[in-house]
């Protein structure tokens, strides 16, 4: 488990939510195109509640998520109908 202090040096944002728990994220340059945004999402221990990857296409348009924490779901298209 990461320290308050440790996540703030890691991820370059982040907001408080209510109950003291915190979201972290930073962006980072896509292989091939837009951006990917690491959304990391704490409770007020700073243990990980969740971590989700999100991938933007290069107009800054959401289009995939990857939940890959607590359970990896893969990667899910934005809109994509649930079966």
């Amino acid at each position: 488990m990461a320290t308050r202090r440790q996540n703030e040096r890691r991820f370059e944002h982040w907001i408080d939510l209510p109950g003291g728990g915190r979201r972290y994220w930073i962006d980072r340059p896509g292989a091939d195109f837009g951006f990917v945004r690491y959304v990391k999402i704490v409770d007020a221990n700073e243990s990980t509640l969740q971590f989700v990857q999100e991938v933007y296409d290069d107009s800054s348009e959401l289009i995939e998520i990857h939940q890959k924490y607590p359970v990896d779901s893969g990667h899910r298209l934005v809109g994509e109908d649930k079966e």
